[in-house]
């Protein structure tokens, strides 16, 4: 089990509040919501992390469980009162980047920023990627998922975080999505779960504070760092929205509020989708 003190004495002092590690739970995402629920004066900035979960939460209401010790599966409780509904869409794309570029830090893997891992980190460099909305790629498999709730009366919004970190191949999930999955132990690094989430959370504070202060994706950089690292730009896609409704084209790029522009062939003007499932289309 990770070391609950040690993480706080690295994480705690800044944006994060609390950080809290227990053995097994159904659902971080469930449990930072009904906290939240029952103060509304918690603050923003809470972690929970769990060994294992039951009952973890995905998109369109699918469930996951994970290996205990093998995954490093946690939520953060955020108060994103100064971000306008319309730009909320971002939260979830900047976890993927903390998580993308984290994986890259402290695997040594490309934009790095070095020549080797940052620390915790042996072996393979593993270059993450992103599959819009909510996938951490490394090539065509998945490696991680990412799911971000928000509570009833739009005052919270909880983002949950699930990585496969030495997971065995003989025991990863079967994704639902119909991608293949993968551990960074199968990707041929050894990484420590404790320096990746250190890695992660730092990452996500340094985006989440700059979005805060100044909601433009642009103006903060934060548009110009998710285009490289999502493989879903420039792809044609094939994109089952919640409607039931199937949407084709080309994915030409990520507008202000988050959603995935797609052209399609008539040449109309792209279409802007905020939730689906995508499916990218081999040539």
């Amino acid at each position: 089990m990770m070391d609950e003190g040690l993480l706080r004495a690295a994480a705690l002092g800044g944006f994060w509040k609390a950080l809290d590690v227990v053995a097994s739970t159904g659902s971080t995402n469930a449990d930072l919501l009904t906290r939240a629920a029952a103060d509304a004066a918690a603050p923003e900035g809470q972690v929970l992390v769990a060994e294992e979960q039951t009952a973890g939460r995905g998109r369109l209401g699918r469930t996951w469980t994970s290996v205990p010790g093998s995954a490093l599966t946690f939520s953060v409780l955020l108060r994103p009162v100064t971000v306008p509904a319309e730009r909320r869409g971002w939260l979830p794309l900047i976890a993927g980047v903390a998580v993308a570029s984290a994986v890259r830090s402290v695997t040594g893997g490309g934009g790095s920023g070095g020549s080797g891992p940052r620390g915790g980190g042996s072996g393979r460099a593993v270059d993450a990627v992103l599959k819009w909305p909510n996938d951490v790629l490394v090539g065509e498999r998945k490696l991680a998922g990412i799911l971000a709730e928000q509570s009833p009366d739009g005052a919270a919004v909880v983002i949950g975080i699930g990585l496969n970190v030495a997971t065995p191949a003989d025991a990863l999930p079967v994704s639902p999505a119909g991608l293949p999955a993968t551990s960074l132990l199968v990707e041929g690094a050894s990484v420590s779960r404790a320096a990746l989430l250190l890695e992660i959370l730092r990452q996500f504070e340094s985006w989440y504070t700059a979005f805060m202060a100044d909601p433009d994706p642009a103006r903060t950089g934060l548009l110009d760092a998710y285009r490289p690292l999502c493989v879903t730009l420039g792809q044609r896609v094939r994109v089952e929205l919640p409607v039931g409704r199937v949407v084709s084209g080309a994915a030409t790029g990520v507008d202000f509020d988050g959603r995935l522009l797609i052209a399609d062939d008539a040449g109309g003007p792209p279409m802007a989708i905020s939730a689906g499932d995508v499916v990218h289309v081999r040539p």
